[in-house]
């Protein structure tokens, strides 16, 4: 599973969300973690609200405290400050990720400058996860730095089995943490569908109404099979078929069930972007403080 840790950080507060998200990872998987500060060309004085980090031997000595303020003892924490600045922060980490430290997992703080709609379209973390082909977790900012523990692990899932590339991870992150695994699959309906889907509900809708209801029919099938396969290997597990906007309904079943951790397949490295900027996986974003762990699935 993950056996290697990127977490950049900007030294802002927000930023230090993601910490004890790392810290938790850690210790369970038995992870080591590497820090990252990237010095930006040009920076402004302050990120969110805080003074930004622009000298070399200050970043490394506020990685350094971090390491051993937010992390267990027994945790293998390295740190490294890109020193020659860069223009786009983003490039750096996927970068660094695929060149030097190469890591199994990015841990991101997803917050922006621009209010809700750079928290999600503009910032470095959608960048990063758009262009890495690495898993990314996004954590949403907050100001208090509470342990993080998984007890419920949400696994939307459609009716195709190319998505299920994203249960073996599920599988053993339920395993390490001793969580429950809930599968979600949410067919639209006549008035949700979208796009070239609505179109053809608009002209057929008899023959839609049959399409979706088949497609849920073949849902069931998939996840019993899924059940029957977590049950086996001891694991808790639970499957929920829903009708309605996906976004909405898979945010509002995990923040219902108080779920810790929600798992999305996305679709490799350009198709990311696409997914990401007019998905599911954004609606969810806007609509809960889960963590999002995104696995890419290959194409």
């Amino acid at each position: 599973m993950f056996k290697h840790i990127l977490v950049p950080l900007d030294g802002s507060k927000l930023a230090e969300s993601a910490l004890p998200v790392a810290a938790s990872l850690a210790k369970t998987l038995k992870a080591p973690v590497t820090l990252l500060h990237v010095i930006e060309q040009d920076a402004p004085e302050e990120v969110h609200r805080d003074r930004h980090l622009t000298d070399s031997a200050e970043a490394e000595a506020y990685l350094s405290g971090i390491a051993q303020a937010a992390f267990p003892p027994k945790t293998k924490v390295d740190w490294h400050v890109h020193t020659a600045a860069v223009t786009d922060v983003s490039r750096s980490i996927v970068d660094h990720s695929a060149d030097e430290f190469q890591p199994d997992l990015i841990l991101l703080c997803a917050h922006g400058n621009g209010g809700m709609h750079d928290l999600f379209f503009g910032n470095i973390a959608q960048q990063v996860a758009a262009a890495s082909g690495t898993p990314v977790m996004l954590i949403k900012p907050t100001e208090s730095q509470t342990p993080f523990k998984i007890k419920r692990i949400l696994i939307p899932l459609d009716n195709e089995s190319v998505h299920d590339e994203a249960i073996p991870i599920a599988k053993q992150m339920a395993k390490a943490f001793k969580a429950q695994l809930d599968l979600l699959c949410v067919i639209p309906t006549l008035g949700t569908l979208s796009g070239e889907a609505a179109a053809s509900g608009n002209l057929m809708p008899a023959t839609t109404t049959a399409y979706l209801d088949i497609t849920e029919e073949n849902a069931r099938e998939h996840f019993q099979a899924h059940l029957d396969e977590f049950h086996s290997m001891g694991l808790s597990a639970t499957a929920e078929i829903a009708r309605g906007d996906p976004a909405t309904i898979i945010a509002k079943t995990a923040d219902n069930n108080g779920e810790n951790l929600i798992i999305f397949g996305t679709h490799g490295r350009l198709g990311l972007d696409a997914f990401w900027n007019r998905s599911v996986t954004a609606g969810v974003a806007r609509r809960t403080q889960i963590p999002l762990l995104l696995i890419p699935l290959s194409e």
